[in-house]
């Protein structure tokens, strides 16, 4: 009897083991991140600047939650007991002073890592010491964890990445666990229950439709992330999504393009994580990221990604299904020149067939809220008439009146 307990009590033990953190991330997480614009380039100070920015423009207020501190936190080598050592000249004070600075604004705080021996910058990985990391992240108070995978040689990703997904678990605290793999191993076919989201590309650059070699890999442009992956859409959902990677809003692309950016990445219920210096962003910046309406539409509950549903004489239309029997939609100017459109609903047929979701302006009428400018525009029981500017976008909510 003794020895069947025990093989039972193992058997829940692996159980436990092999699950995330439930109910962590049920909307795609909001939050900021350093690598964009920082690089390596981070200490203390910049951590408690953001951190008062999020309070100070609205941010928090608008949902965003998770600073994150990407790779060149760490010393470049572990102490003589292997643990990781935070640099001791960008964080004098370590790394729990700097989460309790963080968590004192009521927001959360993020490190990085990777799977590889040595992280992407050169920096410690954690192959072979997951666990004593997930201990050294639990010890100062982490909630989420960004995890690379550079320098991986011979590793497999998804065994990787649920060696990691255990250590979390077993140091108790619950942390939201991003998966950057760069979609090299389709993690939207396995990741489901390892992680809470999971990068679907490589790497993000601030241009529109471009990319940018560095010998063996690329960056790739807002719109070559859109277009890069296919038929994934129903891997996302509430507390697993597909990450289309930090996002370029403020860093140099224009106003125009700056909202259709953010357009997309809420329309497709990627996480909005900035990727700016919130301590010189503009207004108009700003006054993009902090769009409630529009954020709204990323945090609807059910958690469905958009989808394409036209893209002719250079615009692309997009759509959205939202709770309540109400939906999104994006049209997005992808010409050099400003364009008028006259969009009949009632000659559409709409609707989602991985969810089973129809729009039916045909039988129904729908009121028309435009996101961006914060107005209403009628109802759907006549064509819209709107102009949209270079690379702007018209981002509309529909429901049914």
């Amino acid at each position: 009897m003794k020895k069947i307990f025990a093989l039972i009590l193992l058997f829940v033990t692996v159980q436990i083991q092999a699950q995330k953190f439930d109910g962590l991330a049920e909307t795609p997480p909001m939050g900021w991140n350093s690598w964009n614009t920082f690089g390596t380039n981070i200490n203390e100070q910049l951590v408690k600047d953001i951190a008062d920015k999020f309070v100070e423009l609205g941010l928090k207020d608008a949902g965003y939650e998770y600073i994150v501190l990407d790779d060149g936190w760490m010393a470049k080598e572990r102490d003589e007991n292997g643990n990781l050592v935070p640099d001791p000249v960008k964080f004098p004070n370590g790394m729990k002073a700097v989460a309790d600075y963080v968590h004192s604004k009521g927001l959360k705080f993020g490190l990085y890592n990777c799977a590889g021996a040595q992280t992407c910058a050169g920096y410690p990985g954690s192959r072979g010491y997951e666990y004593q990391d997930a201990r050294s992240y639990a010890s100062w108070d982490v909630d989420y964890l960004k995890y690379d995978w550079c320098n991986t040689e011979k590793l497999n990703a998804e065994g990787a990445y649920m060696t990691m997904r255990d250590a979390l678990k077993a140091a108790g605290r619950p942390v939201v666990f991003s998966i950057c793999e760069w979609g090299d191993n389709e993690p939207w076919k396995w990741a489901k229950d390892i992680g809470h989201l999971w990068r679907v590309t490589g790497d993000i650059i601030n241009c529109w439709d471009c990319e940018v070699g560095h010998g063996s890999w690329s960056s790739w442009g807002i719109w070559k992330i859109i277009d890069m992956r296919k038929d994934i859409r129903s891997a996302a959902g509430p507390g697993h999504w597909n990450d289309l990677d930090m996002m370029e809003v403020g860093n140099g692309m224009t106003d125009a393009e700056d909202r259709s950016h953010f357009a997309m990445w809420s329309i497709m219920t990627s996480p909005l994580i900035m990727g700016n210096d919130l301590r010189s962003a503009t207004k108009e910046t700003i006054k993009t990221l902090s769009n409630k309406e529009v954020v709204a539409i990323n945090q609807d509950e059910l958690g469905i990604q958009g989808f394409r549903f036209t893209n002719e004489n250079g615009i692309e239309i997009w759509l959205k299904p939202l709770a309540n029997n109400a939906w999104a939609m994006v049209f997005v100017n992808m010409k050099n020149e400003e364009v008028e459109i006259d969009f009949d609903f009632a000659k559409h047929d709409i609707g989602d067939d991985v969810h089973g979701r129809m729009l039916e302006p045909k039988h129904n009428v729908y009121s028309i809220r435009d996101l961006f400018n914060h107005k209403n525009l009628g109802d759907t029981s006549k064509s819209m008439k709107a102009k949209i500017g270079v690379h702007d976008v018209l981002m509309i909510k529909l429901e049914k009146k």
